[in-house]
């Protein structure tokens, strides 16, 4: 009976990924008491990976609840789930998300690629498209060079980094080349990177798009449906009112904004750790939540960040504990956006149970 109202109680949680409740997506697996303690397997989807802990302290608080159960040991196994094809490219991603700015210089490059790898770190798969054709960053970021080939059935074969796939025009000609086109060649080109490249399935590709308001985030709004723009900016007042502007283009082509990201927000000396807004301070969080966009976070002004940026080791900083702490909650606060958005789904909608 202890086991039967275990599994009930179990069954009423609502899934991180789509909302719906345990009971209608069978993730929980297995149920067991011994004594007053009860063990939970349940699994999650590699989309929600970075609330896995979360979802594991919510089952073992409603396991707990249960009359006669004094403690819970719960196992959750994140598992790949089915990827439908997103719009009319083909393209197998559950979200996309463009990471954007209103001028250059203020991180962009460097937040696209810690997002990515700390949404890869957690469990998700996850793929990085270097977007910005003029002035690619990825392949020096990343320290990944050369040229890319082709993959089994003719498409572009992307290159790695830790297990996940990378594309950018850096990849396709020479450093010191420079990329002079008009709007169609740009159209063209990134209808290829998200048509044609060997992605595979994917939780999430992220987007390193442009600085500025031009023609990509109105080629990737006809491409397929975007899922949300992540807006990065510094504290200051003039790199305000460019992303401001960038919010405004990503409304007026019907990209949901999923969050904004405040860089170099401050200088922590390493000396005597006092705290140095050069920029100023929370200037992006206060116009997040005067225009009702998520806030996901700061990142410090820190010297390792940069250095590990020139020289291609950005993997590196997760394992900095003056930085990784703020790269990992980025990633949380738009995974934990994206459920909130799941989780207000009717739940009067029959739907099969998932594989």
């Amino acid at each position: 009976m202890t086991e039967s109202a275990i599994r009930s109680a179990l069954e009423n949680i609502r899934d991180p990924e789509t909302g719906r409740t345990l009971g209608k997506t069978g993730q929980v697996k297995t149920v067991a008491v011994n004594g007053d303690v009860a063990t939970v397997k349940a699994e999650l989807g590699t989309f929600a990976a970075p609330l896995k802990k979360d979802f594991a302290n919510e089952l073992e608080q409603v396991a707990r609840s249960v009359a006669g159960v004094e403690s819970a040991n719960v196992t959750v196994n994140l598992v790949e789930r089915t990827v439908p094809e997103m719009g009319k490219v083909g393209l197998r991603a559950k979200a996309v998300i463009a990471v954007g700015s209103g001028k250059g210089g203020v991180g962009k490059s460097t937040v696209a690629l810690a997002l990515a790898l700390a949404l890869k770190r957690s469990g998700c798969r996850t793929g990085l498209l270097d977007a910005d054709v003029y002035g690619p960053s990825l392949p020096q970021m990343t320290g990944v060079r050369g040229q890319v080939g082709k993959s089994g059935d003719n498409k572009i074969a992307p290159h790695f980094l830790e297990g996940m796939p990378l594309m950018s025009i850096g990849f396709m000609v020479p450093p010191d080349q420079a990329v002079i086109w008009r709007g169609p060649m740009l159209h063209s080109a990134v209808t290829t990177f998200v048509r044609d490249v060997d992605w595979g399935s994917l939780d999430f590709l992220i987007i390193d798009m442009p600085p500025g308001t031009g023609d990509v985030a109105l080629t990737l709004s006809q491409l397929l449906p975007v899922s949300g723009a992540v807006v990065v900016c510094t504290p200051q007042e003039v790199a305000l009112i460019d992303a401001v502007k960038a919010v405004g283009m990503f409304r007026q082509v019907k990209i949901p904004l999923a969050g904004m990201v405040e860089n170099m927000s401050g200088f922590i000396c390493p000396d005597c750790s006092k705290r140095y807004d050069i920029f100023g301070s929370g200037g992006a969080r206060q116009y997040a939540e005067e225009a009702g966009i998520p806030f996901l976070g700061e990142i410090p002004i820190n010297i390792q960040l940069r250095v590990r940026g020139d020289e291609g080791q950005a993997m590196a900083n997760f394992n900095d504990p003056h930085v990784g702490p703020y790269l990992e909650r980025i990633a949380w606060n738009l995974s934990k956006h994206l459920s909130t958005q799941a989780m207000s789904k009717p739940l009067n909608v029959s739907l099969p149970v998932l594989g």
